[in-house]
């Protein structure tokens, strides 16, 4: 539909709300009384004039999650449009081999720990001790056995001992003698304590054990898929007691707390289009709400058939009782400027009656008594906006009284009494 013919449609409306004020006011003045209301004036500015734009809307972040391992789904706890938390469980598989696994793994940890303080540790004082007496005993053996050798030497030479019972006192004095030393290097041994070398190996037989668990415990944790982050299921893939594959599908969630919406604009108009201004949104399944989004990015690169350039607009939305106001791929009006300037009507975006057939504001006007107010309906098309005000298009003058608090139950010629908004 052209300009023209909206024009006609927004000025037959506003002659229809006129007529209808016209015939119910007098009525309508004596059975209602006044109503308070707050009000603002009609301001006139020099601004781009706007070009609506259709787009659609999209999730801000999509995730298509699957599974990092092989498993038979022991539990499926979500549905079609579940509200889920980042990490909330979307799909349990079963862990009873693995369980085992991980348990076994972590005992073998614990004995390759032990191992490691105990060499970490060093001999206790009470080994080092026994170790100690034992050189001791072995030292007095060995001094026995020297003087036994003596005493037998001078035997054999007064021919009071053969040579064979010499033989085998010296003998028993080389026993005694190397039992010394091997009780000496054992004490020496036990005092100084493990080898570095052990220390080490034990060191890393306990890293590689733990690195066995770390690799169960985290394919333990892959059995149990999660979603990425807060969102919306937006489809299932499988169920409880189906085989899933490394890599299979298992929901799809959605991020709606925000929202993008793509429109495609032409090259003429792309170059007044600027990343971070702000643009209203009107979306047709939600007559009664008008947004205000942003521009967050220009494509560098235009559909060579179309020559129109993606531009993405993000909104926020609203999440009430855990519902998205806003849905995934609702047709979307985007206001942007088109460049040429020209002297336009704005009014606070709260003087807005959204929710009927076509957008109006209630205007100031005397009643027939003199002295009274009464609020006259206007019928309006939305531009641009400009922060807290918006651009209209309609049966308006600069410096008219809009009414910006109390509008949302008044009727055509009602009473109305302004007072000062509170602070």
């Amino acid at each position: 539909m052209n300009k023209y013919f909206q024009m006609i449609i927004v000025k037959y409306f506003a002659l229809s709300l006129v007529l209808l004020y016209s015939m119910g006011s007098k009525t309508a003045d004596a059975q209602r009384p006044a109503a308070n209301v707050v009000v603002a004036k009609v301001v006139e500015r020099t601004v781009a004039a706007g070009q609506t734009f259709v787009g659609t809307t999209t999730p801000v972040k999509k995730s298509m999650v699957g599974s990092a391992v092989d498993g038979r789904v022991a539990d499926y706890p979500i549905n079609e449009g579940d509200f889920v938390r980042k990490d909330q469980s979307l799909a349990q598989l079963l862990t009873s081999t693995i369980s085992l696994e991980v348990k076994a793994a972590k005992s073998e940890l614990t004995l390759r720990k032990e191992e490691l303080n105990e060499l970490e540790n060093g001999s206790r004082p009470a080994e080092i001790r026994q170790a100690k007496a034992g050189m001791l005993a072995a030292e007095t053996a060995m001094e026995y056995h020297q003087k036994k050798k003596t005493r037998a030497e001078e035997l054999y030479r007064s021919n009071a001992l053969n040579a064979d019972e010499l033989q085998l006192i010296i003998s028993e004095q080389i026993q005694a003698e190397q039992k010394y030393l091997q009780a000496k290097e054992s004490y020496q041994l036990v005092v100084d304590g493990p080898r570095k070398e052990r220390i080490e190996q034990a060191r890393a037989q306990f890293a590689i054990q733990q690195s066995v668990v770390e690799k169960l415990e985290d394919q333990f944790s892959k059995h149990t898929i999660k979603a990425p982050f807060d969102g919306f299921i937006s489809a299932e893939h499988t169920e409880v007691g189906q085989w899933v594959q490394r890599g299979e599908l298992v929901a799809e969630v959605l991020a709606m707390n925000e929202i993008d919406i793509l429109t495609q604009v032409p090259e003429n108009v792309v170059p007044f289009v600027k990343q971070g201004m702000q643009v209203n949104v009107r979306i047709a399944a939600l007559p009664e709400y008008l947004f205000t989004a942003q521009v967050v990015t220009i494509a560098p690169q235009a559909d060579i058939r179309a020559r129109t350039f993606p531009v993405k607009i993000r909104v926020k939305n609203r999440i009430e009782n855990h519902v998205p106001l806003i849905k995934s791929g609702m047709i979307v009006r985007v206001t942007l400027p088109t460049g040429t300037k020209k002297k336009s009507l704005f009014i606070p975006k709260d003087a807005l009656v959204l929710g009927g057939r076509t957008t109006m504001v209630y205007v100031v006007a005397s009643g027939e008594k003199k002295g009274t107010l009464v609020a006259v309906p206007v019928a309006v098309e939305t531009g641009i906006a400009q922060g807290e005000l918006i651009q209209v298009i309609g049966n308006l003058q600069p410096g008219k009284q809009v009414i910006t608090r109390g509008n949302e139950r008044l009727r055509p010629g009602q009473s109305i009494a302004i007072i000062e908004p509170k602070q």
